[in-house]
């Protein structure tokens, strides 16, 4: 029997009625939307595995309103989740908007009992994976989050910050406890594993999620970055940075949906962005009318790859460089001549071992993905389904290579170059 779910008093999840006279009492977004609150359109939509998601429109703007559900909607009321995932989302924003402006949505009310946020409505913006998948290009897209990842990680790491204030940083995300284990789970463990919430492109991928199960050096592997994850407090992480947690247009770049937030390794969420675009690069066979006919996009997808990795260390390297006001390595210590030549050297190091981070966490991410619950819907809105095993084939050979020999790629090009040479490999499947 399912235990009764945990709610605070006054809560309630919203209708798009309950919500058109609950909003109509907030001036804050009365005021916004404009005119009389009996003609707003409320239109509730679910593009995400975990909440409630509104659009409501007047006269003058509109406004996009989520407010989080005791469970894990992807599952149902069998998998309760606390509400206060809307408090670490609201939070993480705020820091996200003070570090990286204009690259968040404008929050306009924030209300904790209900745990629901009122904020910007993104419109034309799209989710970046429903335009990668129908192959758009967004030029802003590598600058735009290369940004937005340096200042939010730099920013909120001991390279920036007091040892006081990091500390308080990390108690005041330490309680999000519940969806880490959402990602400890489902990322870092039972891919590997026989496990009920596993799924795959079956026959096919059979024999690969079977040589994934018995592969000791890959378990070694994600048990170490498993341990990383749980242990290296180094900055505040969205948490949950792909494809999907991406609004834009051509011309302007939104990131969403923090609510995994929390203070961790730097490198899961450079990584999460880079698996989600070797992802979408594998996925392009699925949706092209002839082979090659997306052969431009692919290449402009391993550009997009390789400059948000090269832009985010060169921002990352001169944020420290202007703004090195932490704890960590202290300027009194470096301030001779010979100290700031060895200090260069010790930050391309630090980026480097950031690098292989970022490359084992992708791997994780890629591999969660095609074997574990939840999955993209690059991959997933491919309706051949040979095709799709294909790509995910690819996906994770070139993953298991990422995670056990990381060592052998010293750059991003050299990811991006693997990357093309596997989109040429017919894997052997089953079924």
């Amino acid at each position: 029997m399912t235990a009764p779910l945990q709610v605070p008093p006054g809560y309630r999840a919203h209708d798009p009625e309950s919500l058109r006279g609950y909003l109509a009492e907030i001036s804050a977004v009365r005021d916004r939307l404009g005119g009389d609150p009996a003609a707003w359109t409320i239109e509730e939509f679910g593009d995400g595995n975990l909440n409630l998601v509104f659009k409501v429109r007047g006269p003058e703007m509109g406004v996009a309103v989520k407010q989080a559900l005791p469970y894990l909607r992807l599952v149902g009321e069998g998998w309760p989740l606390p509400l206060e995932r809307a408090h670490f989302e609201h939070m993480a924003l705020s820091h996200e908007a003070r570090h990286a402006p204009g690259l968040v949505p404008e929050i306009y009310h924030y209300d904790e009992t209900l745990a629901l946020i009122a904020m910007e409505l993104l419109e034309p913006h799209i989710i970046m994976r429903h335009g990668m998948i129908a192959g758009t290009v967004y030029p802003r897209f590598a600058d735009d989050l290369s940004t937005f990842a340096a200042n939010t990680l730099f920013f909120t790491s001991d390279l920036a910050l007091k040892a006081a204030e990091k500390k308080a940083m990390v108690g005041a995300f330490a309680g999000n406890t519940e969806l880490c284990k959402i990602t400890e789970d489902l990322i870092f463990t039972e891919p590997y594993m026989v496990a009920e919430r596993n799924r795959w492109t079956a026959p096919y991928l059979d024999p690969l999620a079977a040589a994934i199960r018995e592969d000791g050096d890959l378990k070694v592997a994600i048990s170490r970055l498993k341990v990383k994850f749980m242990c290296d407090a180094e900055a505040m992480l969205h948490g949950d940075l792909h494809t999907g947690s991406v609004m834009l247009t051509p011309e302007e770049t939104r990131v969403i949906d923090p609510e995994f937030a929390f203070m961790g390794p730097m490198g899961f969420d450079t990584g999460a962005v880079i698996a989600n675009l070797l992802i979408a690069y594998f996925s392009q066979v699925g949706y092209e009318s002839a082979p090659g006919g997306r052969d431009a996009y692919r290449a402009w997808v391993l550009r997009a790859t390789a400059d948000f990795w090269n832009g985010f260390r060169a921002k990352f390297k001169k944020l420290w460089e202007e703004n090195g006001t932490g704890d960590a390595y202290p300027a009194p210590l470096f301030a001779s001549e010979v100290g700031q030549k060895r200090l260069a050297a010790e930050r391309e190091a630090y980026l480097d071992r950031l690098f292989a981070d970022t490359l084992g966490f992708a791997a994780a991410k890629m591999i969660r993905r095609i074997l574990g619950l939840a999955h993209n819907i690059d991959l997933e809105k491919i309706a051949d389904e040979k095709v799709r095993a294909t790509a995910e084939a690819r996906c994770l050979r070139l993953a298991r290579d990422m995670m056990v020999n990381t060592g052998a790629y010293t750059s991003i090009e050299a990811v991006c170059g693997q990357a093309e040479r596997l989109n040429g490999w017919e894997p052997k499947l089953g079924g």
